[in-house]
C-alpha cells in the first residue's frame, strides 16, 4: 500500500506551498475582490504607459457594464500573473500588454457590428477581432461602450416568444 504525499492529517488533503500556482478549476471560481486585486496587480507591472492604457479600459468596461465580471484566466509558467477577463454570461473581452501596444480580444468579434472601425487587428479570423492601443492612441469612448453592449448582446441568452 502506498502512502499518500504530504496528507494533512486532520483534513485528508495535501499540503501545498503557498507558492504554488493554482489549478485552472480553482482560477475558475475565483470571483469579485480577489481577481479584482489580481488585476490591479497585473496593471502595475509594466510600470509604464501600457498599465495606464490598460487600466482606462478597464475602467470603460465596467462603466459600459456595471454587471462585468472580472476574472484572470490562463496563468502558466510564461505568465503568471494571467490574463485579465471581463465575462457577462461569457467572455466579452481579453487585456493583454503586449510589447508596443495594449489589446483587447473580443472572442466573437467577428459577429460584432462595428460602425466606427475601431478593430484594427486579427481581422482575418473567422471569430475573434481585437483592438491594439498604441502610445499616445485616443480611446474612442462611445464606440468602445458600443462594442462592450454587442458583446454583452452576442451573449446574453435569448428568450423566445412562442
Amino acid at each position: 500500500m502506498k502512502a499518500s504525499t504530504n496528507p494533512s492529517p486532520a483534513s485528508g488533503r495535501e499540503k501545498h506551498p503557498p507558492t504554488e500556482v493554482l489549478p485552472y478549476r480553482m482560477l475558475r471560481d475565483r470571483k469579485g475582490k480577489s481577481a479584482s486585486r489580481e488585476i490591479d496587480a497585473i496593471l502595475k507591472t509594466p510600470g509604464d504607459w501600457r498599465g495606464r492604457k490598460l487600466s482606462q479600459l478597464r475602467a470603460l468596461i465596467k462603466k459600459a457594464d456595471p454587471a462585468v465580471a472580472e476574472e484572470v484566466k490562463w496563468k502558466k509558467p510564461s505568465n503568471p500573473m494571467g490574463v485579465p477577463v471581463w465575462s457577462h454570461d461569457g467572455i466579452l473581452c481579453v487585456g493583454d500588454t503586449l510589447k508596443n501596444a495594449v489589446r483587447l480580444t473580443f472572442p466573437k468579434g467577428a459577429q460584432m457590428k462595428d460602425p466606427k472601425k475601431l478593430f484594427n487587428t486579427r481581422l482575418d479570423s473567422n471569430t475573434v477581432r481585437a483592438i491594439d492601443f498604441h502610445e499616445g492612441d485616443t480611446v474612442n469612448e462611445a464606440a468602445l461602450k458600443t462594442l462592450i453592449l454587442e458583446a454583452v448582446r452576442l451573449n446574453t441568452p435569448k428568450t423566445r416568444g412562442r
